[in-house]
């Protein structure tokens, strides 16, 4: 069992750390639940066989989603009674409940792209995509007064944002083929935040329109000052929870420097007690590997006051504690899955119980921070990746077979050439010798680390 290989590695950690005093690791019992998921409730759902089900799956903690407080204050009872704690899971920059009337009162509260496009009356990749300006007061003011009335519900334990942050300027890779897109710089239709509030509240801290540049993307000042909008929007979020007494949490994109440059988030900066980042291997790498390297970098780049989890996906076979090793055996110290109900198979529900079980009898015996791999740096070359590497000979070889009407071709693969380099992109050529065709490989390294890639037949342009 995949928890085994977890308390062993833990095992030989307290061993270690124990012999001298200089080398120990050890952090303060934090009281939060180690094993999460995020949950949308709707009314009418049966609230408790939803608990029985976490119990039975070792879960201890839920961001939920909910219409109104008062659905709060009805479920938090039972949760209360299953020993699960509730955070409200909350939309802030991106209207959720009641979103089309709000548009309609106040179209003028909606992001602007680069194009000059407001979300208003405009469509980023989906519909319900509408973020508001951080900049404006009046949307600060709705936000805090939003949370206000969730922080009023009693028994509720926290607060847990989303979407705090812009329009993707960049997708995680996988999901461009959805969308009929190649995102492999930031294009001006997907580069939000100038609405002219925002433009001129630069204006007056720098002297310029960022909008005269030949290119806004390269423009760093610009860049930091967007992410610091919402961050400024976030830690006006934080204070109105602490002053209810609640904790302070938020579900942002996999680490502070993917944020940055991907949605504008800065979240290393935000005061928060406990952060989940949405690091979904599965859109990005598609290779655990991925998990590792964000909570690698999330260890060192948070605020050093949060304690960091580790957001995931479910998924219903047994990589699912290969996941949740990468995650703690790195530093993190719980996880949250998206969501309990992808765990459909009782087996994995069953083992899902035994691991959780496991790593709460480690840290109940030696409260440390669990990053048994003891390695600190991200391997930044996708070519001593393993788990990458095999993904994209599994695509060269998809394209071959399907070009032979064949069910399975045996492929060998020459020297990869670097043929082009240009921003986060490292643009790759491979040959495949057996049949002599020739392929496209291009890497993406967003916040400094292997973000995603892409395999395409070359062709002659």
């Amino acid at each position: 069992m995949k928890a085994f290989k977890l308390s062993f590695a833990l095992l030989v950690i307290v061993a270690m750390t124990s012999c001298t005093e200089s080398k120990k690791t050890v952090v303060e019992e934090s009281g939060y639940p180690l094993f999460w998921t995020w949950l949308d409730y709707r009314p009418g759902m049966n609230f408790d066989s939803v608990c029985v089900v976490m119990n039975e799956t070792g879960i201890d903690g839920m961001m939920l989603n909910a219409p109104a407080p008062d659905d709060y204050r009805r479920v938090i009872p039972i949760a209360h009674r299953h020993g699960i704690e509730v955070y409200a899971w909350l939309w802030t920059l991106n209207l959720e409940h009641g979103r089309d009337s709000i548009v309609k009162a106040h179209p003028e509260w909606l992001s602007v792209n680069r194009k000059g496009e407001s979300l208003a009356d405009h469509t980023a990749y989906v519909g319900y995509y509408k973020f508001m300006c951080p900049s404006l007061p009046e949307v600060r003011e709705y936000i805090k007064n939003k949370v206000k009335a969730y922080c009023e519900v009693e028994g509720l334990n926290g607060i847990a944002i989303d979407y705090h942050r812009l329009v993707d300027v960049v997708l995680p890779t996988t999901l461009w083929p959805k969308y009929g897109i190649v995102q492999d710089k930031e294009y001006p239709e997907w580069d939000y935040g100038y609405h002219p509030a925002m433009i001129e509240k630069f204006r007056g801290l720098y002297g310029y329109d960022p909008r005269g540049q030949e290119d806004p993307s390269a423009d760093e000042k610009w860049l930091q000052f967007r992410c610091d909008q919402i961050t400024e929007v976030a830690n006006e979020i934080a204070d109105v929870v602490h002053s209810y007494g609640k904790k302070m949490g938020a579900s942002p994109f996999p680490t502070p420097a993917m944020s940055q440059q991907m949605v504008r988030q800065d979240w290393g900066k935000w005061n928060l007690d406990i952060v989940f980042p949405m690091v979904y291997h599965n859109f990005y790498t598609e290779d655990v590997s991925f998990i590792s390297d964000c909570t690698i970098e999330n260890v060192k780049t948070k605020n050093p006051k949060t304690a960091l989890y580790c957001g995931m996906m479910a998924s219903n076979g047994p990589e699912m504690f290969e996941l949740m090793d990468a995650a703690l055996n790195n530093g993190a110290e719980g996880v949250s899955i998206f969501t309990i109900g992808g765990l459909q198979n009782p087996q994995v529900r069953a083992s899902f119980k035994a691991y959780a079980d496991s790593v709460r009898a480690q840290r109940a015996q030696w409260p440390v921070n669990p990053a048994a791999t003891g390695i600190t740096e991200v391997t930044v070359n996708p070519f001593e990746k393993p788990g990458v590497m095999k993904l994209i000979n599994k695509k060269i070889a998809k394209y071959i077979s399907d070009s032979q009407n064949s069910n399975a071709v045996e492929i060998e693969l020459g020297e990869y050439k670097l043929t082009d380099e240009y921003g986060v992109t490292q643009c790759y050529n491979v040959t495949e010798l057996v049949n002599k065709q020739s392929f496209d490989v291009t890497f993406y390294f967003y916040g400094g680390i292997l973000s995603g890639w892409n395999v395409e037949p070359h062709t002659n342009k």
